[in-house]
Order: C-alpha cells, then structure tokens, then sequence
C-alpha cells in the first residue's frame, strides 16, 4: 500500500511542478468561469418563452401563461445577469470595472437582450413556416418545432446572436457549439440569417462568422459557408471573410461556398458537391458536369458488364 501511496504522491508532485511556468492551460483566472450547464439552462428557458405551450417546466405548477412565464422570465433573468457578469471581464472595456459597475452593466446587457424576443419570435415563427412548406416529410409544424435539428440550431443562433450583436462574450459560443454538440450543424453567433431560413436535415452544415443570409433561403447537409483561407489567423479578425447568399437560395448537399467577396445572386440554385470561390449570378444553376463512373469486374461478380452496357435504367438508381 504504501507503494502506492508513493507513487500516488510523485505523481502529484510531478503535475503540479508542471504548473510553475506561465503556459495559457495553467493560468488561474481571479474571477469566475462561465458555467456551461447554467448556459445551457438559459437556452431551455429562453426555448420555453419562445414556444410557450410546446416546452413547459414540469416543476412548475402554475395555470396561468402569466404566471408560468414570470417565473421562467425571472429564472433566465437571474442566471442571465450572473454569467453576463463573469463573462464582461473577458472584454477590455470592462477588465478595469469595479463589481457594482460590472453588475449594473450585466443588468443592462441583460434587459436589453430580453427586450429583443418578441423579434426573434417574430423570425422563428418565419423558420416554422419554411420548414413546413419546404419539407413534404413534415406531418405539421408540432413535429418541425418538437423534432427538428435544423430549427434548433436556427434558434440556438438567433439566440446567440443577439447576444452576439450586444457584444457579450464567450456565452454567444457556448450556446452555438451546444447545438452543434446537439445537431451536428456548426453556425457561428456572428452569421447574420434572414427570415424563413431552413435547414433540411443539416448534419455537417458550417456556417462562419462573417456570413450573410438573406430571406427564404433553403440549406440541406453537409454544405459550407466558409472562409478561403485562415492562414492569416488573428490578422483576419473582423474582416467579410465569408460569403453573401442572398433571397431565395437553395443549396444542395456537400456544396462549398467561400470567400468574404463571393456572393450568390438571388434565385440561384448551387448543386451538390460543387466548390466555389467566387460569385454566382442572381438566377444561375450551378452544378457539377458528370463525373466519369468505372467500375471492375472479376469473376466472382455477379453483375455482367454487359448488362450494364445494355440497360442504362440502373445507372439512376439511389
């Protein structure tokens, strides 16, 4: 036993000997740390303000929408100031600010966050609606707001971004990477996104930062919108660096759209797997020529090349 003990105690001291330099991992912050359970908890109030008869606290028992809701509001608005109040030391506008200052800042932030939700109501309400008339998989919009990938992550972001906007940091991210922990789908808080935006599936899809999305635009799996190159790092920051989609844009599965200059016009439609770098007309189709299919056969095949040289109804079979 003591064996072990000892070994217990060099390892200790060995791990704690390599926190002596000034490495990032080893600093101590003096304040508070964001909790990313207590973010989490604020989306799921926010969600239940947003669809107030869809997502209802169980805990809760109330009859009213009035008082269901204070509750919920009053619940956010305390988890909200707390962690707007960690996170404002991040930002040096606010690094030198005593703690009263700070908590009158975060109280702020935080009402003038919460007075945004009728709007981004307002747009959701848009994302329902382009969800139910672009999918004929979608039985009714019970499903699309109950079950949907795709919405959660428009929520998630249009959440974010406002706090995005306001200039609050870390939480905006936190809640984006949570949905893309959740979905798969990667849209970062900065993307700016029209009304009746529909994610159609959406495992994969990487929105950044500098994005622009107009209205009525419809994205399915697997597509980027994307920078052509971070090479630059740190020098890049706050530069378009992703492209411009603007109205009524559909964009097919694997698509690769990138550069701050690109822009796709109005009423284009981009075909799956294509790669583009620079900007599409308003109207265009693009898509990519054919590729050449091969195949090989030996003997234990039992497909005859023949058959597929006579019968060309297989080839567009999926």
């Amino acid at each position: 036993m003591n064996g072990l003990e000892d070994m217990i105690n060099d390892l200790t001291h060995s791990i704690l000997s390599d926190y002596k330099d000034d490495r990032t991992i080893n600093e101590i912050k003096t304040f508070d740390h964001p909790d990313n359970d207590e973010i989490i908890s604020i989306i799921e109030g926010l969600r239940r303000i947003i669809f107030p008869g869809y997502f209802r606290n169980k805990s809760y028992r109330v009859f009213t929408v009035r008082n269901n809701m204070s509750m919920i509001l009053e619940d956010v608005i305390f988890k909200l100031i707390r962690q707007i109040y960690i996170v404002l030391r991040y930002d040096e506008k606010y690094e030198k600010l005593d703690d009263n200052e700070l908590n009158n800042n975060a109280i702020r932030i935080t009402f003038e966050y919460l007075n945004k939700i009728p709007k981004i109501r307002a747009f959701i309400e848009t994302d329902v609606q382009a969800a139910y008339d672009g999918d004929p998989a979608a039985y009714n919009k019970d499903e699309i707001i109950y079950s949907y990938p795709g919405l959660y992550a428009i929520l998630v972001n249009r959440l974010a971004h406002e706090l995005f906007v306001l200039g609050v940091p870390l939480i905006p991210r936190v809640m984006t990477e949570h949905a893309h922990s959740k979905t798969g789908i990667d849209i970062h808080p900065g993307a700016t996104i029209g009304k009746y935006f529909f994610i159609d599936h959406g495992t994969g899809i990487v929105i950044g930062e500098t994005t622009e999305i107009g209205d009525y635009v419809k994205v399915y799996q697997g597509v980027t919108l994307g920078a052509l190159s971070t090479r630059g790092g740190q020098s890049l920051r706050n530069k378009k660096r992703h492209p411009t989609i603007e109205d009524n844009v559909t964009i097919y599965s694997g698509a690769s759209i990138l550069g701050g200059e690109t822009v796709v016009g109005a009423n284009a439609v981009i075909g799956g797997n294509v790669f583009i770098t620079r900007s599409v007309p308003s109207g265009a189709k693009v898509s990519v020529k054919n590729q050449e299919l091969r195949y090989n056969f030996d003997d234990s095949s039992k497909v005859e090349k023949s058959d597929l040289d006579n019968d060309e109804s297989w080839f567009y079979i999926i």
